[in-house]
């Protein structure tokens, strides 16, 4: 029947309602035994106590009885017909876990038919091992939660597209009915293949990546693209550069500019790397999303502010008193006689100074990164993978200024307008990354999720701009020092 599951409850009611059966059947053949074989006695005037009236009463009343067990039993047997059962295996210290909840507890509200079994497995020994044997029987692995099944089913993990998923196949089991019973350990669930849209490229050593189901890669492109616009490595490239450019040699351009890029990003995979190991930490305390977010509230705020008020106040830029001494340790590269050694060295700790004396500037958005990465329980392999794709992406702007300098022998300067735009562009995105992980962090667990936040704060960014330096100015409102 459409609504109704073929689970366990039918064979099992059945020889129960049949043993039932057989003792009515019983119940009324012992009866008319009793009535047949005193029928000689009733018809002379009940001389043994027996009366057909008191006999058919003892029937009757027995019959109630037995008919009253037997649809209480049906009942009970049938109750659970039509429901479609869900088993949910969650961590009390997974972030993923959490943030699919609300997503399960609609699915539970929308569908009555839907009831909904929760095993939390770091506490429980025995949630655990059910966990093993419910996901050997749908042939998964038993490794990581979330773990969703139902109809026969498994999910493992939470996206976007796995929610999709769970939703159509619940949908799919209510109506037609057709769905087995998860709970059911001692089947063999046919793994079905399932049908989905999928942008995959395979990595050495990695294996494949889609992006449809990872889509933390994707926030990896996005948020290193942003960070390569970091007003304070900028600053700090365009004046390494335009000194070097003096010296009218290419061969000193590219040695100076290779070797403080090499190091200078080195020095930031090391801090990332850092960074992400702690926040793994937290991530088994299950508190990484607010430690995370209010880290980029804290970031967004104050950049906002430095787009308005530049430097005023608590300011995440390269303080005035360092930048004479950056300025003289630039200079000192320029010195006649150095061996190309000794210029490769005198760059290195140059660039390793600078990297940390910008460290507050350049820290936001590797933070936000590494809290988002981490909450996808990724191996250290992977994650391997993934900081090289953010440092290469991160120096592909650098890169791009680096060659132009080294192939015109020219490099503009870097003014306070372009760190005030990209302060902005940063503060707009960090905020939307803080309120993302507070209300909705299962946004950034799928491709279209992550990619809209990017476009609304990118289309904030604009109305920002274009009510700031347009719009307000001729209506006579200006705001900030900029003026």
């Amino acid at each position: 029947m459409p609504g109704q599951s073929v689970c366990l409850q039918d064979a099992t009611a059945s020889p129960v309602i049949e043993t039932i059966s057989a003792g009515v059947a019983s119940t009324y053949k012992d009866a008319w035994s009793v009535s047949a074989a005193h029928q000689p006695r009733l018809e002379f005037g009940y001389s043994y106590g027996y009366s057909e009236k008191r006999v058919f009463m003892v029937i009757l009343v027995r019959s109630m009885l037995i008919g009253m067990v037997v649809l209480l039993v049906v009942g009970v047997a049938r109750a659970d017909d039509g429901q479609l059962h869900m088993l949910v295996f969650h961590s009390d210290v997974c972030p993923h876990c959490e943030a699919q909840k609300p997503f399960l507890d609609k699915l539970d509200e929308v569908h009555p038919e839907l009831l909904v079994h929760e095993y939390e497995i770091r506490q429980v020994a025995e949630n655990r091992a059910l966990f093993r044997q419910v996901a050997a029987a749908h042939g998964v692995g038993a490794d990581s939660v979330p773990a969703v099944f139902a109809g026969g089913r498994a999910w493992i993990g939470d996206s976007g597209l796995i929610r999709r998923q769970i939703a159509a196949h619940v949908e799919h089991c209510i109506e037609r009915g057709d769905c087995p019973d998860s709970r059911d350990t001692g089947e063999r669930f046919e793994r079905q293949a399932t049908v989905r849209e999928s942008v995959t490229f395979d990595v050495p050593f990695v294996g494949t990546i889609d992006l449809m189901v990872q889509p933390v890669t994707v926030s990896t492109a996005l948020i290193a693209f942003i960070d390569g616009f970091n007003p304070c490595s900028l600053w700090v490239l365009t004046i390494l550069l335009a000194l070097v450019i003096h010296s009218g040699s290419r061969k000193r351009i590219l040695v100076v500019g290779l070797t403080f890029l090499t190091v200078t990003a080195a020095i930031y995979g090391m801090f990332i790397t850092g960074v992400f190991g702690a926040l793994n930490l937290m991530a088994m305390a299950g508190w990484i999303y607010p430690v995370v977010a209010l880290f980029a509230l804290v970031f967004a705020v104050v950049n906002i502010k430095d787009y308005f008020w530049f430097q005023r106040g608590i300011s995440f830029t390269i303080d005035e008193k360092h930048k004479p001494g950056i300025y003289k340790r630039i200079r000192g590269l320029m010195a006649d006689g150095r061996s190309m050694p000794a210029l490769i060295g005198a760059t290195a700790l140059m660039a390793g100074g600078i990297a940390f004396i910008e460290l507050p500037c350049t820290a936001g958005f590797p933070v936000i990164w590494s809290g988002i990465v981490a909450s996808h329980d990724i191996d250290w392999l992977y994650f391997a993978f993934l900081l090289g794709l953010y440092l290469l992406i991160y120096l592909a702007i650098e890169l791009v200024i680096f060659f132009i300098a080294l192939t015109s022998l020219r490099v503009d300067r870097f003014e306070e307008r372009h760190g005030r735009i990209l302060k902005l562009v940063g503060g707009i995105i960090m905020l939307a990354l803080a309120g993302v992980l507070v209300f909705a962090p299962e946004l950034m667990h799928d491709i279209r999720g992550a990619l809209g936040v990017f476009a609304v704060a990118l289309g904030v960014t604009v109305l920002i701009l274009a009510l700031h330096r347009y719009l307000l100015p001729r209506l006579g409102v200006r705001i900030g020092d900029e003026w």
